[in-house]
Parts: structure tokens; sequence; C-alpha cells
């Protein structure tokens, strides 16, 4: 008999242990879904699901990836001295420009952002306006570069890109550039020196 009671008295034990361990779990996982919750809190103060934010990355990123390939082939039309086709790809620029979403970036972002977009535009505008006048053009691609690598160190790109520079660009006083291709292929001095200049980083 008192074999039975202790044996009852075992399983009764055991059983309110593993409620309370299956509780435990539960509140643990609680806290855990709570504070994966609050990681997703943007600087804007509310809320955004996983999707969400995946999404607007995407978005972004596409918006991104527009305005590097338009910079690339005006680039690639200023080494293969094009200063029509430079023009032209650079309409493509300004569009992308245009089109580019900084409402989901923090207030301070979105304000770097659009000063950096809004001179890249005045020095696409002269490229575009000047496709007779390649000398002019790459004036103004020193600075449209500076903007460029400015923007996409801002929004980040998912494109393996290499900052350029050559010491002797813009009149010996040195410039840089984004190329796709590691090998250099100078946009400044075109088929004059094709190959001068250095990689200074990747991103």
């Amino acid at each position: 008999m008192k074999t039975k009671q202790k044996t009852i008295g075992i399983l009764l034990l055991s059983l309110v242990f593993t409620i309370s361990f299956t509780a435990c779990k539960d509140v643990k996982s609680t806290d855990s879904n709570e504070k994966m919750e609050h990681t997703e809190m943007q600087g804007d103060g509310h809320e955004h699901s996983s999707e969400e934010m995946t999404n607007n990355h995407a978005m972004q990123t596409t918006e991104s990836a527009a305005i590097i390939d338009g910079y690339l082939q005006l680039k690639n039309a200023l080494v293969a001295d094009d200063g029509t086709g430079a023009s032209k790809a650079t309409e493509k620029l300004l569009t992308a420009f245009q089109n580019f979403d900084a409402d989901r970036l923090t207030p301070a972002q979105q304000k770097e952002i659009a000063d950096i977009i809004e001179d890249a535009t005045t020095q696409a505008e002269h490229i575009v306006e000047n496709a007779d006048k390649i000398a002019h053009q790459r004036e103004h691609f020193v600075l449209l570069s500076k903007d460029v690598i400015d923007f996409i160190s801002l929004t980040g790109t998912d494109e393996k890109l290499y900052q350029d520079f050559c010491s002797m660009a813009d009149d010996n006083k040195g410039a840089v550039w984004l190329s796709e291709t590691k090998g250099i292929k100078n946009p400044y001095l075109g088929s004059k020196m094709l190959s001068c200049g250095t990689v200074q980083k990747e991103f």
C-alpha cells in the first residue's frame, strides 16, 4: 500500500514539474517574440513587418541600381570618347535621380540625399547639354562622380564597384570615378591614356 502511494506521489510531482517547465518555455518564447517585434521599429516610430522592410530594401536597391546603371553607361561613353553617347546615358541618369524615393530613409538621410541629388542633377544637365563638347562633359563628370560615390556610400549597393583615381585628371588636380570592372579604363583621358589610374577601394 505504501509503495503504491509513493508511486502516485512521484507521478504527481513529475506532472507538476512538466507543467511548470512548459509554462516557463512559453513565457520565454513570448519574451523573445516581443524583443523581435521591438527590433522592427523604424526611425519613423512605426512598426513594420519583416516583409515590409524586405520590400522597402528591394525597392530602394532597384532605384539605386538604376542610378548606378545610368552612371556607368555615362562613364563608358566617356571612356570611348563618345560625347553623344554620354549625353544620352546621362538623360537616363537624370530620370533615375527623379524616380528615387527617399521616404524610406531617416529625415537626416533624406536631407543629405536631397542635397546630393540636387547637385548631381546640375552636373548631369551640363553633360546632357554639351554632347559636342566632351572636355566640358568631363569637367562636370568630376563633380558628378563625387556625388554618385556619396550617394551609394549612404544608400548602399548590391553591385560590386571599384573607386578609381587618376592624378592627371581635371588638369592634374586628380579625380575619382566608379567602375564595374577592376581593370582601369579612364573616362577623363579616354583613348589618350586609357589605362592611367589606380583602384582606391571597393564597394
